[in-house]
C-alpha cells in the first residue's frame, strides 16, 4: 500500500512540475503548413488523463478510437468513430459522424517541438502530440 502511494505521489509531483509550453516558442500552425503537420499522421489529444488517437488520411478521412477505460468514461458515443477533416484559412476542422454529436467544430494549433496546443472554436482548449 505504501509503494503504491509513493508511486502514485511521485507521478503527480512530476506532472506537476512539467513545464507548460512557452508561448514563444510556439508556432501556430495554418494554410498547407497544417495540412502537411496533421495529413497521413497520427494526432494524440490528451484528454481527461487519457490519449485519443486520432488518424487524419491524406484523402480528407480520420478515425479515432478509445481505450476501454476511455469509452467507459465517455457519454456513449462508442468506443471508435470516422469523419472528415479540412483545413479552413488557420484551422483544421473536423465532423465525426457520432462523436461530438456529429456537429462541425474548428480548431487553431499551435506547435512548440513535439508538443500541440489547441483551441477549439467553442473556445474549449487542450494539448496534444502529432506522432507517424
Amino acid at each position: 500500500m505504501l509503494k503504491t502511494a509513493t508511486v502514485t505521489a511521485a507521478a503527480f509531483a512530476a506532472l506537476s512540475l512539467a513545464a507548460p509550453l512557452s508561448e514563444a516558442a510556439e508556432t501556430s500552425l495554418s494554410g498547407e503548413g497544417l495540412r502537411q503537420a496533421v495529413s497521413g499522421k497520427t494526432v494524440y489529444l490528451k484528454i481527461s488523463g487519457f490519449e485519443l488517437p486520432i488518424r487524419y488520411a491524406a484523402g480528407g478521412t480520420m478515425k479515432g478510437s478509445m481505450g476501454t477505460v476511455a469509452a467507459a468514461f465517455s457519454r456513449g458515443d462508442g468506443a471508435a468513430d470516422s469523419g472528415k477533416w479540412w483545413v479552413a484559412g488557420d484551422q483544421l476542422c473536423q465532423k465525426w459522424t457520432s462523436w461530438m454529436d456529429g456537429n462541425t467544430y474548428c480548431y487553431k494549433l499551435s506547435q512548440s517541438g513535439g508538443a500541440v496546443r489547441w483551441v477549439r472554436n467553442d473556445g474549449r482548449s487542450g494539448t496534444a502530440r502529432i506522432g507517424g
